[in-house]
């Protein structure tokens, strides 16, 4: 895959800067209808050998486009609080909003790379951040991104060459790194793994280009013209409508589903309620103050029907607990800022740092509900959110994050008989609105959709729980003991590997 990279192109300063004014023009007038149409974001990762010309190429694009435009990130060591939540967090958080464009240095492949050519894991796990790496991107396309990744290359016997050059010029002997020694040194392996990583990810929706690193008029016109013909050819595109119809999951014959099997009828006295209440309030401190906490975070996701009593639930929780140790994250419609990034994005920023809480009223599970049910998003959207959430909650789970479920379930003559209180008392009635009403006139597709999403995203790594909430009281102290079983089990689960890693170490 590289061999071509190492031909030899050349062009020369007049041509070069015969081409550069209308490539130029053609460069901002396509990153201003970017911004001026705000449809996709356009994401840029820039790899491949040390010394081909990566930063020098990126600095001359900054002076062609305009450069308040362009968000250029790079991720070196991972800072403490980096390290403190899942890998892809740091990325998550960085990426450009629809209208702008991001270059991201060090990026994903730059850090599995580095990993395997330094032995810090094996081809298993190699193989694992690559698929990663696949479907983050293929995520990120759905979404409406426009990805470009460029591998600048040189043979080693340039690198070698650029290397002398530089150490035996007195003026420009600093540009030279100890990463680029480093690299010399290493210089088979981490191309070795490098074709492995081009040929694994290169896909039509982020393909990869291969950049000759030794020219630099050549590198930058190649990387420039790749850049606008990708650009055009995006902004080209026709908007895709949202269609109206959805496309069925298909149905059991008889239509029950694990809803259906709950008993509605299940409640707790006044003195129980009390008594237990206290009790799992207690344990729940007690866990959250743990010293094996240090190596987890918690995350509760609240579901339900509307009226349910998920904000009773949740004071209950936090009523046991520090503020200092939790936060809550209320999910309602997404805001601007929030529309002009990923789907994923807004949960992505609220994943709590080990040792820390998160309690999420509503989550991302919106989009197989709400923008499901109301036509919010394309069938094929909600349809592909199913494998994106499982694949989101593993991530979170391989990183330490102890993931909890609750589906808060009621009949519909409770939640009527909920509304109609709610309307009579007035310091109640800011909880009902006409959305309330609406919804349930949707009654039997939202709880077609809850089957379909319990069904689909109850896995072995985050499985829900389905609460029975005609009788507040038993809802709640369900709540707080399945929180409770969660953080034992995943302590104990802790401790069984680390004792095993102790083992095989002997």
């Amino acid at each position: 895959m590289f061999e071509s990279a190492e031909i030899g192109h050349a062009i020369d300063k007049k041509t070069f800067d015969a081409e550069v004014p209308a490539l130029r023009e053609a460069l901002l007038e396509a990153q201003f209808e970017l911004r001026q149409k705000a449809r996709f974001p356009v994401i840029v990762l820039i790899n491949g050998i040390e010394g081909a010309g990566k930063g020098e190429t990126v600095k001359l694009l900054n002076e062609w486009m305009d450069p308040r435009l362009i968000e250029v990130r790079t991720f070196d060591q991972q800072t403490d609080e980096e390290l403190a939540r899942p890998p892809a967090w740091r990325y998550w958080r960085m990426l450009p909003a629809k209208g702008r464009m991001g270059v991201f240095f060090g990026n994903w492949y730059s850090q599995m790379l580095q990993g395997r050519v330094h032995e810090l894991f094996k081809d298993g796990r190699f193989d694992q951040a690559i698929a990663g790496a696949e479907r983050l991107e293929k995520m990120l396309c759905d979404e409406g991104a426009l990805i470009f990744k460029f591998w600048f290359h040189l043979s080693k016997k340039q690198m070698k060459a650029r290397l002398k050059s530089l150490q035996d010029d007195p003026l420009h002997s600093w540009r030279i790194s100890p990463l680029d020694w480093q690299q010399s040194e290493t210089y088979d392996k981490f191309v070795k793994y490098g074709e492995r990583v081009l040929r694994r990810t290169s896909r039509d929706y982020a393909p990869w280009h291969v950049i000759e690193g030794v020219d630099p008029h050549y590198r930058s016109l190649a990387v420039g013209k790749i850049l606008l013909e990708g650009l055009q050819s995006a902004l080209n595109r026709p908007t895709l409508e949202v269609e109206s119809h959805v496309a069925p999951l298909g149905e059991a014959v008889d239509k029950l589903t694990l809803l259906d099997s709950l008993d509605m009828s299940q409640q707790l006295d006044k003195d129980d309620y009390e008594e237990q209440l206290i009790t799992e309030q207690a344990r729940l401190a007690g866990l959250l103050r743990d010293k094996r906490m240090r190596k987890h975070a918690l995350v509760a996701v609240f579901e339900g029907n509307d009226a349910a009593g998920k904000g009773g639930a949740i004071r209950r929780v936090a009523a046991a607990l520090d503020p200092r140790q939790y936060s809550i994250v209320p999910v309602a419609a997404p805001t601007e800022e929030e529309r002009a990034q990923p789907y994923l994005w807004r949960f992505w920023r609220h994943i709590p740092a080990r040792g820390k809480f998160t309690v999420f009223d509503r989550s991302w599970y919106g989009r197989v509900l709400v923008e499901r049910v109301e036509g919010y998003c394309s069938p094929a959207d909600w349809l592909r959110a199913y494998g994106e959430i499982n694949d989101f909650e593993e991530q979170l789970e391989d990183a330490g994050v102890i993931v909890v479920k609750f589906w808060l379930a009621i009949d519909k003559q409770t939640q009527l008989e909920r509304f109609q209180v709610r309307e009579e008392i007035p310091f109640k009635r800011f909880k009902i609105t006409e959305d309330d009403w609406r919804n349930r006139d949707k009654w039997d597709a939202y709880r077609a959709a809850v089957g379909d999403m319990v069904d689909r995203t109850s896995t072995e790594v985050a499985s829900w729980t389905l609460v029975e909430a005609n009788d507040k009281r038993w809802a709640r102290v369900k709540v707080l003991r399945t929180l409770n079983r969660a953080l034992e089990e995943a302590f104990d689960k802790s401790e069984k590997k680390d004792r095993k890693g102790k083992k095989g170490k002997k």
